[in-house]
Parts: C-alpha cells; sequence; structure tokens
C-alpha cells in the first residue's frame, strides 16, 4: 500500500499542478478574443463572468480541459465506432499503419544489430550513416515517401507503415546492439571453454542477454511508430486517423477537436507502450528472469 501511494500522490499532484496551469493559460490566451467579443457585443461583463467566458469559447486559442474532456467523451463514447466523428475510428486507422510500420522496424532493427555485432565491417560502415539517417526530419522524409509510392500506384496503409518504420527501427537497432555486447568478457570465455560455437554463443548467451534491451528500445520505438503513422497522415490528405483530423481541425480553427485528438494519441501511446512494457516482462520470466 505504501509503494502504490507513493507512487500514485506524486503523479496525480503533479497531475493537478498541471490542469491548474492549464486554466490559469487558458484565461490568459483567449482573454485578447474575449475582449473583442465583448467590446462588439457592447457588453461590460464582471471578472467571474470574463473569465468563465474565457473558459467558454466555441474555437477558443487555447480549450480549457473540461471543453476537450467533454469533446473527448462524446467523440468517443457517444459516437458509433464506424462514424468519421468517432475518435475510436480515427485512432484504430491511425494505430493499424502504426503497428505494421513496428513491425517492419522491429525486424529490421534487430537484423541490423545481429549484422553490426557479427560484422566488423558493417559496424564501421553502416552504423554512421544510420545514425545520419535520423537527422533529417521526418516532415520532410514524409511527403516524398508519399509521392513516390503513389507515382507506382501504391496509397494506403503501406506508405504511411514505411515512414512509421523509418522511425522505429534505430532505437531497436541501437538498443539490441547494445544489448548483444552486454555480456562480461568472462562469459564469453567460459562459453569458449566449453568449445560454444559461434551460434551456440549467440543463441545461449547473447540473446538472453540482449532481451531487457530490446524491449525497453521497442517501447521508445513503439512511440516512435505512432508519431511517423501521424505525421504520415499529414500530406496524405488522408480522411481517417488521428493526423486527418488534426488537420481538418487546423483547416477549422476547430481548436478543441484538435486538443481531443492529441489526448487519443497520447492514451494510444500509452497503451501501445504499457503493452509492450507487459510482453517484456512475460518474456523474462518465461526465461527464468526475477521481477524487479
Amino acid at each position: 500500500m505504501d509503494r502504490f501511494r507513493d507512487k500514485i500522490v506524486p503523479v496525480t499532484t503533479l497531475l493537478a499542478g498541471l490542469v491548474v496551469l492549464w486554466y490559469v493559460f487558458a484565461v490568459i490566451l483567449n482573454t485578447p478574443v474575449q475582449r473583442d467579443i465583448d467590446r462588439r457585443a457592447g457588453d461590460d461583463p464582471s471578472f467571474s463572468e470574463f473569465v468563465g467566458r474565457t473558459l467558454a469559447q466555441a474555437k477558443p486559442t487555447l480549450p480549457a480541459p473540461h471543453q476537450v474532456a467533454s469533446n473527448f467523451f462524446e467523440n468517443t463514447f457517444t459516437r458509433k465506432i464506424t462514424s468519421n466523428r468517432s475518435l475510436v475510428y480515427h485512432a484504430w486507422v491511425t494505430l493499424s499503419s502504426t503497428l505494421l510500420g513496428f513491425a517492419f522496424g522491429t525486424v529490421l532493427g534487430v537484423l541490423i544489430a545481429v549484422g553490426i555485432v557479427h560484422f566488423i565491417a558493417l559496424d564501421r560502415s553502416l552504423m554512421p550513416w544510420i545514425i545520419a539517417s535520423q537527422t533529417i526530419p521526418i516532415l520532410a522524409i514524409a511527403p516524398m515517401v508519399v509521392v513516390v509510392f503513389a507515382a507506382i500506384g501504391i496509397t494506403g496503409l503501406l506508405p504511411k507503415a514505411l515512414i512509421s518504420t523509418y522511425l522505429s527501427f534505430f532505437p531497436v537497432a541501437v538498443g539490441m546492439v547494445k544489448g548483444l555486447r552486454s555480456p562480461e568478457l568472462l562469459y564469453l570465455d567460459l562459453m569458449h571453454t566449453y568449445n560454444a560455437s559461434a551460434s551456440q554463443t549467440f543463441w545461449k548467451l547473447r540473446v538472453p542477454a540482449s532481451v531487457p534491451y530490446l524491449f525497453a528500445s521497442m517501447k521508445v520505438a513503439v512511440a516512435a511508430s505512432l508519431v511517423g503513422a501521424i505525421v504520415a497522415e499529414l500530406p496524405t490528405g488522408a480522411v481517417a486517423g488521428i493526423g486527418a483530423k488534426l488537420l481538418a481541425g487546423s483547416y477549422y480553427s476547430q481548436t478543441i477537436d484538435i486538443w481531443s485528438a492529441l489526448v487519443a494519441g497520447s492514451l494510444v501511446a500509452v497503451l501501445l507502450v504499457t503493452l509492450v512494457g507487459v510482453a517484456g516482462r512475460i518474456v523474462e520470466r518465461s526465461m527464468g528472469g526475477r521481477p524487479a
């Protein structure tokens, strides 16, 4: 109970502080617009009335938390899942490309890591290019990928998944390289003493040692994959997905919809990272690991 309280109290306190600051900044940022509205209408509201109006604007500069929560609840629980206004529908569209890109990125990252660990030439030649590839802004790459694939008749899920792959393979590759190289020299000498082959050393020593590193990097990768899927929806003119919802909200100045979509994306990210963490604990326990 004490451990649970020690975890919940700090998080709850921080969250409450953020909500209070959110309300404060919502009033500050919405004040100029509300003053203009009141001036045009010839109103002279009291301070409390004025604050209430800044927190109830239809298209505020910064929506208040209760406005975002109300919009999120309405578009999540009161809409049909197949409705174009349902956040569940948009989240699923983005999630499908996220999972496919994450799967591609994980496989690619692991293969690159295995090659780098076993071949010095790849370590010296490939690793610098992998690091350099991540310095290119994803906003510059996404339109090019979409346009190139559209030119050869490939649209929809695959181009978005490839952009997610681009962001997700890097942390997996780096983490897996670290994990495969994590066994101490003493254990490697012991395997050599047992006359173990290179494949036996790899499967019985390096791979088990790399599992914690792999799943830690996969948590980063799955979040990056989601970002890639959302960004990939922006230049495609997509009509569905969290990115499309953000784009439509910006076109029509629907800031409340934009923030609701951001909340939906954040919850999807939390869910994905949590699932990867649970999978990691299950794999470690099945391999004989002890809980921390």
